[in-house]
């Protein structure tokens, strides 16, 4: 496992300060904050389940509800002021309305504003998604750097930094913002931590003795293998992997891509090839649309991106180099489910082709197959947690007939790679179900890059 945990008790530390812990999550500011000898004396979450958790992994009382309805002079003195304030406005999965958002949680930044106007803490840490950095061609940035700066507050320009930068084996890019009072003396010589020049390997957090994890289904265990035999065949007709998306669904289409299909007539698409190279049947547009890919059914533009057009043709030109053998194996795929018939192959030219020592995630664009060196960002939806084919299982663990090597990343490997391995879900009745722990991990801020940015900027 790894052996770099942040979780501790509180040292002993003469000069610890008070802050506070908004939109608090799991408490990832807390364990940092808490190893650097600092006392959390306030605390807010909206979720009820994650404000249970917090009081029993914290203790102390300092947990509270929903920011919006508490008032800034109830919130106690303090010194630093920690928030990882609601992403879903400004990341790429979200709508990216930013301060826009009619369910204001884009406005939740000008709540903090308000807090630290009130309390004037020395040190502000704030964490958002790497999206804000350029989210409305950087004006969301510039709006927050301004109202800090009115504030009379010292900030340096904004780093994105993630835990892979620093030995620990999780991509993750964040954009990290600090700030401090000019009135108390400013940020001094503070400076971001330089990333390392380290190694990583998933390995390092794997427990392969572990039996509390998530057995694979025998279908995804299947859609695996269907997926190495097409990787097979295509080293061997081909000699490499292609470096655009596979789309199995283009194989053999030859419906119109310009205008958009839902822009163009029935006529012009009865006859046609569809997804997998069926024919096009039917009465009306509705039902030569249904027949297509669902990528390929969208009626928000006349023309499609570039990009898709591009990803469409390649495939489209793939097949034609390799139908003789493609449409053998298209006849393993007929049933999949949509995302299942999409592969992102994300390892370069010069990976071994073989997907068992390789990382597997099952995502809405696509099967995504990646270089063990780090695990992708833990993802808010636990249908994605990824697999590692090559973990040998304990026999026990196993039901009569399973295959004995491949499973899901366990929820505390998952909580290793935020630096919370130590952390508890639950205690007594009260226990976070499995999907809500990956769910709040992919939420929560990394304790690591949290507590290397905290002891630069808290002198």
């Amino acid at each position: 496992m790894f052996k770099q945990k942040i979780i501790a008790r509180k040292h002993k530390n003469p000069m610890g300060l008070k802050f506070i812990d908004l939109f608090a999550g799991l408490g990832g500011f807390h364990l940092a904050l808490q190893k650097l000898g600092h006392e959390c004396v306030f605390a807010s979450e909206l979720k009820e389940d994650l404000q249970q958790l917090y009081e029993i992994n914290f203790g102390g009382g300092v947990i509270h509800g929903d920011i919006l309805s508490i008032e800034p002079k109830d919130i106690p003195a303090h010194d630093i002021l920690c928030a990882g304030f609601p992403c879903q406005p400004f990341s790429q999965a979200g709508k990216r309305e930013g301060f826009k958002d009619k369910k204001e949680r884009g406005n939740f930044f000008f709540t903090i504003c308000k807090i630290i106007e009130y309390h004037r803490p020395k040190y502000v840490l704030l964490e958002n998604v790497s999206n804000l950095n350029g989210h409305d061609g950087g004006d969301t940035m510039r709006v927050i750097l301004r109202e800090l700066d009115k504030l009379e507050y010292d900030v340096p320009t904004p780093e994105i930094l993630s835990p892979h930068q620093f030995g620990i084996p999780q991509h993750r890019r964040r954009v990290y913002i600090v700030a401090a009072d000019r009135r108390k003396g400013g940020l001094g010589d503070f400076k971001y931590p330089k990333p390392l020049k380290k190694k990583t390997h998933i390995k390092s957090v794997l427990d392969e003795s572990s039996t509390q994890y998530m057995h694979l289904k025998p279908d995804t265990r299947h859609q695996m293998e269907v997926w190495q035999e097409f990787l097979d065949l295509t080293m061997k007709h081909e000699g490499k992997i292609p470096r655009f998306p596979i789309w199995a669904m283009e194989f053999g289409a030859d419906y119109p891509v310009s205008p958009a299909p839902a822009f163009n007539s029935a006529d012009n698409l009865l006859g046609k090839r569809g997804k997998l190279g069926r024919m096009i049947e039917g009465w009306n547009l509705e039902d030569c649309l249904a027949q297509l890919p669902v990528y390929a059914r969208t009626a928000t533009s006349k023309e499609f991106p570039k990009w898709k057009i591009r990803y469409i043709q390649e495939n489209r030109d793939f097949y034609e180099r390799n139908k003789e053998w493609l449409d053998v194996w298209l006849r393993k795929v007929q049933r999949f489910e949509n995302s299942h018939l999409k592969l992102e192959w994300n390892c370069g030219p010069k990976a071994t082709t073989t997907m068992e020592d390789k990382i597997i995630q099952f995502r809405a664009s696509g099967i995504r197959v990646k270089l063990p060196n780090f695990a992708p960002a833990l993802n808010l939806v636990g249908t994605q947690v990824p697999i590692c084919p090559w973990i040998n299982l304990p026999p026990e663990s196993l039901a009569e007939g399973e295959p004995n090597k491949g499973r899901y990343m366990t929820m505390r490997e998952a909580a290793a790679l935020q630096c919370m391995e130590d952390l508890k879900f639950g205690e007594g009745d009260f226990h976070l179900t499995q999907s809500r722990v990956y769910e709040a991990l992919g939420n929560a801020v990394n304790v690591d890059v949290v507590y290397r940015i905290a002891k630069n900027l808290i002198k």
